[in-house]
């Protein structure tokens, strides 16, 4: 297999880990080409007798990643930038795209086969909320912890290409798990009921508010970045619905994924509105995160508009 070839064939691994370093798929994207260019410009150096390509082009990335940290302000998610919103409250004025996580498409960072069990942890540690968790730890924490709890490299492996000591790697495995920890991230299986979006996407279109808020958890969370509006439970999220039933009465949706999470675009008369990621747990919907954002569908493969439907 030609060099280029086989530097290619690392690009979802790379992919996965530079968006969980940087929380943007754009910025990921940036982190993994510069990676493959540096890895392919310096082909001559690398001896697989003293590392494998792997650990080679993860080494490269990382210290990518970690010079991109330095000139970036972390991403966050709505819930991490203040208090919830008052229901009825006004969006406010909106932020930068840099202050939020942003979504990835399933097919940039995840293998599409592989053992059960090691692609269930990967959709799991690509959610947006463990993503925004990431960004909580400095950045040489975050390597480790995602090179040793996510990609399980042995923590000698991690010290050599941070260029620490195992002793290190540990000490900082064990503050990152205590921040991870403390931020209670939802657990539970994700497995997706295809007939629960079903009847979330027909409440959605026939704006029926009382069965879309019978498919949310209790303690469901909804945002629309780039605003850092938020509202928790399923109370607030009724009456936010209900006030707009009639502006999003011909609204769209079409299935894509991200994060790991079933997705929908969402079109208004037509045209391309935002991303809406959906937190899914145990059979119910735990999270409605709507990127405001047409940009992305680009990304997605999303086309901007959609054709008028048909009247019958």
């Amino acid at each position: 297999m030609a060099f280029e070839d086989r530097l290619e064939a690392h690009r979802v691994d790379l992919t996965g880990y530079c968006y969980r370093m940087l929380g943007c798929a754009a910025e990921a994207e940036d982190a993994v080409q510069e990676t493959l260019f540096r890895a392919w410009r310096n082909a001559d150096r690398f001896d697989e007798r003293e590392a494998g390509l792997r650990t080679w082009l993860h080494r490269i990335a990382t210290n990518i990643c970690l010079d991109m940290t330095r000139s970036v302000q972390r991403r966050a998610l709505a819930m991490d930038l203040g208090p919830s919103s008052p229901v009825g409250g006004l969006l406010g004025a909106p932020l930068s795209a840099a202050a939020f996580v942003r979504p990835i498409p399933d097919r940039l960072v995840l293998p599409a086969d592989g053992d059960p069990a090691e692609l269930a942890m990967r959709h799991e540690t690509i959610r947006l909320a463990f993503v925004a968790a990431l960004q909580c730890l400095p950045p040489r924490q975050r390597a480790a912890l995602i090179l040793c709890d996510v990609l399980c490299w042995p923590a000698q492996e991690v010290a050599a290409l941070l260029e620490s000591s195992p002793a290190a790697v540990n000490s900082a495995l064990q503050r990152a798990r205590a921040t991870m920890s403390a931020r209670r991230l939802s657990s539970g299986s994700g497995v997706v009921d295809e007939s629960t979006l079903a009847r979330y996407v027909d409440a959605f279109t026939n704006s029926d508010v009382d069965t879309l808020v019978g498919l949310l958890r209790d303690d469901a969370v909804m945002s629309m970045p780039p605003f850092a509006w938020w509202i928790e439970g399923r109370a607030a999220i009724r009456a936010a619905l209900l006030g707009a039933a009639d502006v999003c009465a011909d609204d769209r949706l079409v299935r894509t994924a991200a994060n790991g999470s079933p997705a929908y675009a969402q079109y208004r008369d037509g045209e391309a509105l935002g991303l809406v990621v959906l937190d899914y747990r145990d059979g119910l919907i735990g999270g409605l995160t709507t990127f405001l954002d047409p940009a992305l569908f680009a990304l997605f493969g999303l086309p901007m508009s959609l054709p008028s439907p048909v009247r019958m």
